[in-house]
This record gives C-alpha cells, structure tokens and sequence, in this order.
C-alpha cells in the first residue's frame, strides 16, 4: 500500500460524468480516472429532466472502484454546471422532476420577473447576466405552473448539494453555485432575502451559504456501508467554472481565461462585481468564485453547437478529426454564436445553415464546412468579448489561458490567437477536476492557498503555447 493522500473529484458534466482521484508526487499534482458515465438530459412527463437516480448511482459505483483499487479519499467534492435545482418536501423526498436549464418551462417567465423587479434593477442588485434559465426564472415558471411544488418545499438543493446531500445527509448551498441563480447578493455574498420574499418565492426552501474548502460531514452509514469506506464530504467550488478557474495556470491577479466545454466562458477575476449599467449592456456576468473573487465573464455558447452537429452529423468521427476537417475549409461566413436560437434548436446543423442564407452569406454543406463556420464565429465571438471586458476593467490582457475540454481543439486555438492577436495558453483540460481537487487540497492544508494551487498546477500539467 502506497502513503499517499488521495482526494477524488466527482465532475459531472452536461453530457459525462467522471470520478478522478488525485494525490500529490514530489510537488505535483497526479490524476487518474478510475470512473466515466454517460449523462444527458431525458424526455419524462413532457420534460427536459436530469436523471437524478441514475447519476446518483453512478457516483456510488465510482466510489466503490475506489475501494477496489485500494485507494480510499481523504475526501470526495461533487461539482455539476450551474442554476439547476432539486426541491425535496419535509421528509427528504423528491417533488416532481430534476428538471434541465435546456427545457422550455421558463419561456416568457422573464417578463413575469419583471413585473415585479424591472430588469436594470435585478442587474444592480445581482450583478448576474440575464439567462433564461436562471434560477430565479425555473423558481418562477414553478410559482406559475406548479405552485403546489413549492407549497410543498421544505428544501431546494441546487444539483451538486443534492449529491453532496445524497453523501452525506446534510444540506447547504455552496456559493459559487448559488450566484449563477441570480438570487445573491455580490455585497452580502449571501441569498438576497428581500428579492426573494418580493417575488413570492418560500424563503424556507435557501438553505445556509457555505464556501469552497467547508467539510460538510462524512458519508452516511447506508452510503458507506454500499461502497465500503468512509471519508469526508467537502464542498469544492461546486460550479464547474468555479473550479476550472481556480485550475488557471498563471500567477497574475489580471489573467484572462476561457473555461472551454460545452459552454466557453470567457473573462477575469475582479476583487469587486461590477454591477454597472454598461457591464449589462455587455451581459457580462459577476459569478462568485474562490475566496469571494467574481469571475467577471460572459457565457458563450461554446462546444456544445460542434457537440450537436457531431452528433447529427458526425458519425464515428472524433472531436480531433472534426476540428482537423475544419481547418482545411476556407468559407468565411459567421453567426452570431450568442443567438439564442442555438440553445437548444431541433437540428443545429440546419440552424447554422437557416443563419447563414438569411444573412445572405455562403451556405455550409456537409460536416467540415459547418464545423468551420462554428469554430470561426467562436473566435471571432472571443475576439469582441476581450474588447469589451477591456473597455470596462481599463485593464490589456497580454494572454489568454484556455482550460478545459476545449483546450484541446487545436484548430480554434489557432483562429482565437488569430482574432484576439495575442498568444493562447491551452491547458490543462482536467481544469474542473484539477480546480475541484485543488480546493479540496486547500481545506485540508495540503496546498496552502490559491496562489500556491494555480503554482501546482502550472508545474504539474503541460500547457501548449499559439501564438498570432
């Protein structure tokens, strides 16, 4: 048996999950995956919905090839996307469906806030970018079409502390998570009671606000009796941004960063939100970080449209081949990869087509063309948000970091140092793991703060260099 300290990150994607232990070797961080799950959102009573049940399962077998391989965590941190939400009644179950930020539920429910809260005041107050998934819209699509979920509500858990709470048997939200929601305050750093009590919503159902580094509890007895250990339950930053920006190689309080996956978010760390009428204008977004900074940033829709198109489209072929395809292409047309029509469109293959005839530019044919035309309008997307984040902060960014999933495509690595002229940093893709790990690591004194992190990481993980 080796010493080692072990510390596992249960990273669960949009569209995978995966258990990664980790350990320290001479200074350096050292991963391995000893588990891998498929994860997408299912149709179940005319609903986009998470498969709750099934996740949680998963995330015990990993546990247990833990167990098998003689490698037991000092502790184990869950981290998933944003805004989504579990409500439980006052015996710990479930109320109605893990319902998924892609569903139509929350269409028009934005003007329903409004009536009650106009939408520069919630910007002032939040700092959040209007999504229209946010949970502030999901709660109220609820208070309109369900109220009797919420009558029921002892407890709403956002979807890592509902794991986290399947653990350990204690609930709390962690920070990092809870901001995507709009429903905190960038002063207070806590849920803002007020706007919630002004838009109806049972103040009963928030629970306690806790940050990265908190030891939660342990396993339960059931939990540990079923995967045969117990260890710690500890939050990490449990939005996956939260933790890829932690694993930012770099030493500069003033990095520029492009958490690239599904979802590209783009932006730096600020000290302050900056909750500004002109941040607004540009839908940048103040979402909470490690040790209360704000990443500063804008979500950008990111792989997911390549993901969609691969799947319509792509047969066999991998992310790397695709990419490779694209880059032999020289069609020039862009879209506007914000637009909400990209969200979740019935073929994205035959959106990107639509946008680019009613913009009267070439039409893509065939995978490596449309694969072009997005990677293209994502560096060209990359390009504008560093303009814009330049003229707000005063500040020049001299790189980019790139972290993440998408660091690896090569290809639009490329055409972002292209488009932005300044030299790309990608690496490590485990950033939401590494972050996740990282936090874990820092609560138990192993590594001794965020600079001390961001130095392991810088030393443990290759990072390839694009210049312009």
């Amino acid at each position: 048996m080796d010493s080692y300290k072990y510390y596992l990150a249960i990273d669960i994607g949009a569209s995978s999950g995966r258990h990664i232990l980790a350990h320290l070797e001479e200074n350096r961080m050292v991963l391995e995956e000893v588990h891998r799950f498929p994860n997408g959102m299912v149709e179940k009573d005319g609903e986009h919905v998470w498969d709750v049940d099934e996740l949680f399962r998963q995330i015990k077998l990993g546990l247990k090839k833990c167990a098998q391989l003689g490698k037991i965590p000092v502790s184990v941190g869950v981290d998933t996307w944003g805004v989504d939400f579990v409500l439980l009644d006052g015996d710990g179950a479930r109320i109605g469906n893990a319902v998924a930020y892609r569903d139509g539920r929350t269409r028009g429910m934005d003007e329903e806030v409004y009536k009650i809260i106009p939408e520069d005041e919630l910007y002032a107050r939040t700092g959040i970018q209007k999504a229209i998934f946010n949970t502030i819209y999901q709660l109220m699509a609820l208070k309109v079409k369900k109220p009797e979920h919420l009558e029921k509500a002892h407890t709403m858990l956002l979807m890592p502390d509902y794991f986290h709470y399947m653990l350990s048997g204690v609930a709390a939200t962690e920070y990092t998570e809870a901001t995507t929601g709009q429903l905190v305050s960038p002063e207070t750093k806590d849920w803002d009671m007020e706007l919630i009590e002004r838009l109806g919503y049972p103040k009963r159902i928030f629970q306690r606000m806790v940050t990265p580094g908190t030891v939660l509890g342990e396993l339960t007895a059931e939990v540990q009796a079923e995967v045969g250990f117990n260890c710690k339950v500890v939050e990490p930053a449990t939005h996956d941004t939260g933790s890829a920006v932690i694993a930012v190689p770099t030493d500069s309080d003033d990095a520029l960063y492009i958490s690239s996956g599904t979802w590209s978010l783009m932006g730096t760390e600020l000290m302050e939100a900056n909750c500004s009428p002109e941040s607004k204008a540009n839908n940048l977004t103040n979402e909470g970080g490690y040790g209360y900074r704000f990443r500063y940033l804008k979500n950008i829709m990111g792989l997911w449209m390549i993901q969609s198109v691969k799947k319509e489209i792509g047969g066999d072929l991998g992310f790397g081949e695709i990419c490779e395809m694209a880059s032999k292409c020289s069609i020039p047309s862009i879209v506007d990869c914000n637009d909400d029509r990209f969200l979740a469109p019935a073929n994205m293959t035959e959106e990107v087509q639509a946008a680019c005839r009613e913009s009267g530019q070439q039409v893509p044919e065939g995978l490596a063309q449309v694969a072009s035309v997005i990677y293209n309008s994502l560096a060209r997307c990359y390009a504008e948000t560093i303009r814009q984040i330049e003229g707000i902060t005063g500040r020049k960014y001299e790189k980019i970091h790139i972290v993440g999933g998408g660091s690896n495509a090569e290809y639009l690595n490329r055409l972002t140092a292209a488009a932005t002229g300044i030299p790309v940093y990608a690496g490590p893709t485990e950033a939401t793991a590494i972050g996740n790990i990282a936090a874990q690591m820092m609560a138990t004194g192993e590594l001794a703060d965020l600079k001390a992190a961001r130095a392991c990481v810088f030393r443990s993980f290759s990072i390839t260099t694009y210049q312009p």
